[in-house]
């Protein structure tokens, strides 16, 4: 993946407000995103 292409749209769970609940890229169309990805916790990767 390249800076200059879009990301594909994907839906996953999220910590939000205090609950656990479905988010999808496309929630946040036109707004500023940081994607983080990492090894799950408590894992040996």
């Amino acid at each position: 993946m390249l800076i200059t292409k879009k990301a594909p749209d994907f839906t996953t769970e999220a910590f939000v407000q205090g609950k656990i609940k479905k988010v999808s890229l496309s929630d946040y169309l036109g707004k500023w995103v940081v994607l983080c990805f990492y090894p799950g916790d408590f894992t040996f990767v």
